[in-house]
């Protein structure tokens, strides 16, 4: 029979179901209280106190210890069911950490993609089945902020600091040119009297173009591309000279080094990510397994 001082309501909370529990599990105060890992007067200052909150007995106290009553034992099969879905969400939350999945979008340049991570990507792939990729070429940074993609792999000098982030490595450039072109000439041209495969206006602003316009001003580029790589392909086919980035070009045989590495076009390879993002498993296993496997 309820006391009629009951509460209409009460704050039992999960710590209550579990001292409920851990005192029904452990049948003395000492028991509880090992469980619980606190000391005796904690737990029969807080069974006292729920007791009085709800109004209720919870245990009949007896020379067998503290036996439950009626509402102690319907109270402790909703506490037993919060233990086992607990439970249930730890071995979860083990399994989703034990094989990381889930969908990672990178973004890079088309350059960075080809030359560099499409030869290594295979074996993250391989090494992380339930990651699925997806691939973003800009020439621009997306908007990490909004979830354009989840990583950005830039060459860059100076990091956005709106975006955290860790260096992969070291990049460098030179001038490169075909075999099949370079003995066109009788005797080993200059830069100047070669033909000059560069970047558009859409990249005006690219340290290789720069870098030409001071070091050469007076060469005019016969043939223009919108990307690195597209300038590296022009290269490799002989029609003429051009900046490429050494992972591009340094060990295709059908080309030789002009000039190089340029010093003044050396620049970093970072792999940013938005500061929301960056504690993610994949985004933390990515980074690892590029620190290690890149050759740059």
């Amino acid at each position: 029979m309820k006391s009629p001082y009951a509460k209409m309501q009460s704050n039992l909370s999960l710590t209550d179901l579990e001292l409920l529990l851990a005192l029904i599990r452990g049948r003395t105060l000492g028991g509880a209280a090992e469980r619980m890992k606190v000391d005796t007067s904690t737990v029969f200052r807080s069974i006292k106190r729920l007791e009085k909150d709800l109004g209720e007995l919870l245990f009949e106290r007896g020379r067998q210890g503290y036996l439950p009553t009626e509402l102690g034992r319907e109270l402790a099969g909703y506490a037993e069911r919060i233990e086992s879905q607990l439970q249930e969400a730890r071995v979860a939350a083990f399994k989703s950490g034990s094989e990381p999945s889930g969908v990672l979008r990178i973004t890079t340049t088309d350059t960075i993609l080809n030359g560099l991570l499409l030869p290594v990507l295979p074996g993250f792939t391989s090494a992380y089945p339930k990651i699925d990729l997806e691939l973003i070429t800009s020439n621009a940074i997306a908007n990490l902020s909004q979830r354009d993609a989840d990583v950005a792999i830039r060459a860059t000098r100076k990091p956005p600091d709106y975006l955290v982030g860790s260096k992969l490595g070291t990049l460098q450039s030179a001038v490169f040119a075909a075999k099949t072109y370079l003995q066109r000439f009788e005797q080993a041209p200059t830069l100047e009297q070669m033909e000059w495969i560069a970047l558009d206006e859409s990249l005006a602003e690219h340290p290789s173009q720069k870098w030409r316009r001071q070091r050469l001003p007076r060469v005019v580029p016969r043939f223009r591309c919108n990307s690195v790589l597209s300038v590296a392909g022009s290269v490799v086919w002989g029609m003429g000279a051009g900046v490429a980035p050494l992972f591009l070009l340094k060990d295709n045989p059908q080309v030789g080094m002009v000039d190089g590495p340029l010093a003044e076009l050396e620049t970093d390879l970072w792999m940013l990510a938005h500061p929301d993002v960056r504690h993610l498993h994949r985004v933390k296993l990515l980074f690892e397994y590029l620190k290690a496997n890149l050759s740059l």
